[in-house]
């Protein structure tokens, strides 16, 4: 689950660092004055899943399992589209990564779930 909470704070970071650049994904430039409210968006999210998931909270362990879950969709799609070799591996790479990273988070929210043994406390 730590792993998943860095990840998740990481990728906030990147999508602010982005903004600040003036990077947009859905064109080959960099613009200054692109709308700025989908990466705001995007990042407040990621910020919310690492800190609930530091915490331990199972809503937020479901909901990176929920954006690791488009991302592999996406991704899976992605790969049909892949022009060469080389953003063929990055794609599968992201396949393979995000899709060990739900599975440990699986793990985690069965532990996240299980009851405490009375008299434990």
């Amino acid at each position: 689950m730590t792993v998943g909470a860095i990840a998740a704070a990481v990728l906030a970071v990147a999508n602010l660092v982005a903004l600040a650049f003036g990077y947009n994904a859905g064109e080959d430039t960099v613009s200054p004055g692109s709308d700025a409210t989908g990466s705001i968006i995007a990042a407040a999210l990621l910020a919310l899943v690492a800190y609930g998931m530091w915490q331990a909270r199972y809503w937020a362990v479901l909901g990176m399992q929920t954006l690791l879950a488009l991302t592999i969709v996406g991704a899976a799609l992605g790969l049909t589209q892949a022009l060469n070799w080389w953003a063929f591996l990055l794609v599968s790479l992201l396949i393979v990564l995000s899709g060990t990273l739900f599975w440990f988070l699986v793990k985690a929210m069965a532990r996240i779930q299980m009851p405490e043994r009375p008299g434990s406390s």
